[in-house]
């Protein structure tokens, strides 16, 4: 099947989702969840063949490899969304005008939503859940390294939801995963409403430069975590453990340590041991290698750089002015945390810092849809319009107005 004919086969089916009633959307989520549960094994096959193919390195192949506990966080996720009100049809706003026309602006579905992404199979299984729920149908184009784990993932619960009656073609996956193909459902114009590119900034550079449809920005994360002179040592190597180590092939982990000089000269060593003691390279400025002779020296382009690695650059500053001006020009406008006691500072770090998410006496690694409570997520947005941040149900919707009048015409 072509391109086209699959995103028109997805397009033919916008009723079969527009329409359904909340108890019917939660019980699909449900049935979807125990059948990933139930099909465990045939996932981890398929996923273990696309895992034993890929070349890509260690840091791809851990975004691509399904587990157990992946499979059930991936369920628990769909389950989540139960709980969240569904958007559509919900009143933003209701007035009346002069001439007595009764205007109310609702929530409506997107209709056909377009997801590009590279190796990360739990993607497949969050972005029919998020559209389900929002009522839009969904064409999935992932990475052919992870062709076999998406196409199961799609195949179970199809398979799961016409069992239980109801019509599944509303949900496609593109079979081409050439470079060019990619090209060609970024141009799908009169079909797709909107697209939604989620992994390498290549990825993403190449949807903002080649799509014919809108496209929402889901960017790259070189986030930051800034030791003001305030802060507590004892949250601050937590915070920056947790935010590099936890997991770093994500792009919610810190890439960027930035430290006030007075912390510098004080704790810049017990952090840089802390960090080291869990494997990570570290390269700076010249000040910070004055203070801590086991940092390595910092190449150009390392402090805009998402290593994905056990990696981290960092940086020297005089004071929170030049934290954030730093930050700023180096940042993806992803997420962004102040460590600090200091509340004047941390209202500053909060009213300047220009990225989706800022944090305060946190890791970066909450910026996630599951972990701000909107169950699964599409995507972090770094763009500015429409959607910015984790893009939960009510990002995936847009809206049109509702008049009602009683005879009226304009004079």
């Amino acid at each position: 099947m072509s391109i086209r004919e699959t995103c028109q086969r997805a397009k033919n089916s916008v009723s079969a989702v527009a329409y359904l009633k909340e108890e019917e959307r939660n019980h699909l989520l449900t049935v979807a969840a125990s059948a990933l549960i139930e099909n465990s094994e045939y996932l981890l096959q398929e996923n273990a063949i696309d895992v034993q193919n890929c070349d890509r390195g260690e840091q791809f192949k851990d975004r691509l490899t399904l587990t157990h506990s992946r499979i059930e966080g991936i369920a628990e996720g769909l389950l989540k969304l139960c709980a969240i009100a569904c958007p559509v049809g919900e009143v933003i706003e209701r007035h009346t005008t002069e001439s007595g026309l009764d205007i109310t602006r609702v929530r409506v579905p997107f209709g056909v939503v377009g997801i590009i992404y590279e190796a990360r199979p739990n993607v497949t299984a969050d972005a029919i859940g998020l559209c389900l729920k929002s009522g839009n149908a969904v064409v999935l184009r992932g990475s052919k390294d992870a062709y076999r784990s998406n196409a199961a993932i799609v195949s179970v619960i199809k398979r799961a939801w016409e069992e239980e009656g109801y019509c599944a073609e509303f949900i496609q996956l593109i079979e081409d995963c050439s470079r060019e193909g990619a090209k060609e459902f970024m141009r799908q114009n009169g079909i797709l409403d909107v697209l939604i590119p989620r992994g390498s900034a290549s990825l993403i550079q190449s949807a903002l430069e080649n799509a014919t449809v809108p496209v929402i920005e889901t960017g790259t994360g070189n986030c930051h975590v800034y030791l003001h002179e305030s802060a507590d040592l004892e949250k601050a190597i937590p915070i920056v453990i947790n935010a590099k180590t936890q997991r770093t092939s994500v792009c919610n982990a810190a890439e960027s340590l930035v430290v006030d000089e007075s912390f510098a000269q004080e704790h810049l060593c017990e952090v840089v041991n802390a960090l080291m003691e869990k494997g990570v390279e570290i390269v700076g400025d010249e000040q910070s290698r004055c203070i801590c002779k086991e940092i390595l020296p910092a190449e150009e382009g390392d402090f805009a750089k998402e290593f994905l690695s056990l990696k981290i650059s960092v940086k020297v500053v005089n004071g929170v002015e030049e934290a954030i001006n730093f930050i700023n020009a180096h940042s993806t406008k992803h997420s962004e945390a102040i460590v600090t006691e200091n509340e004047e500072a941390a209202k500053k770090f909060f009213d300047r810092i220009d990225s989706s998410c800022v944090y305060w006496n946190a890791s970066t690694r909450f910026t996630d849809g599951f972990e701000f409570g909107f169950g699964a997520e599409m995507g972090i947005s770094t763009q500015k319009l429409h959607a910015r941040g984790p893009m939960g149900l009510r990002e995936l919707t847009s809206y049109k107005f509702i008049i009602q009048g009683n005879g009226q015409v304009r004079k």
